[in-house]
């Protein structure tokens, strides 16, 4: 299965704090909530329960939020992604004029993933009323098998610092299950 989402707003580098980070987890879980509710994962809802002896779950409660990731080692999958920075600054300015690729995809592989402890979570936050459960891509960044990353400029007026990403997913099964099953 194959997917793209998109993020639009500001992504800092070494600077983003657990606020930042929480922002564009939030901006990803309403489009991964869409996705949930469209098939093959529409049939697949059993996997948002709480997990009991008799069945399995992808949810993970961390300080209060109950996170449902897509790639996940319970569901024997990993993730191969293609990112698309759209930035204001031209060509040649993306790495150099405060482009800060590296730090920047860092900050998107953190905000992708469950939070590891809740220090990773801004202090006082609580999942709003369509976040339960919140969803995310990844279980674990440590399930990406692949990234590529390419960098051009947005045609279009857009506030410093600020970034179009154009995230392309391709899901790859590292077992077949029922979970997974024409995922």
């Amino acid at each position: 299965m194959e997917f793209r989402f998109t993020y639009r707003g500001p992504l800092k580098g070494n600077s983003a704090r657990p606020e930042d980070k929480q922002r564009l987890r939030r901006s990803f879980h309403l489009q991964l909530k869409q996705l949930w509710s469209l098939e093959p994962l529409k049939s697949r809802g059993v996997l948002l329960a709480e997990q009991t002896v008799t069945a399995s779950s992808v949810i993970f409660d961390r300080a209060g939020f109950k996170f449902a990731p897509l790639i996940s080692e319970r569901l024997f999958l990993h993730a191969e992604l293609q990112v698309l920075f759209l930035r204001p600054e031209p060509k040649g300015f993306i790495l150099t004029g405060g482009g800060d690729i590296d730090n920047r995809l860092k900050t998107l592989l953190d905000s992708l993933r469950v939070p590891r402890s809740s220090q990773e979570l801004p202090k006082d936050d609580k999942p709003k009323e369509s976040e339960d459960p919140f969803f995310c891509l990844l279980e674990d960044d440590s399930l990406v098998t692949s990234v590529s990353v390419s960098a051009d400029q947005l045609l279009e007026p857009i506030d410093p610092g600020h970034v179009l990403a154009i995230i392309k997913v391709k899901m790859v099964r590292t077992r077949d299950s029922w979970a997974n099953s024409g995922l």
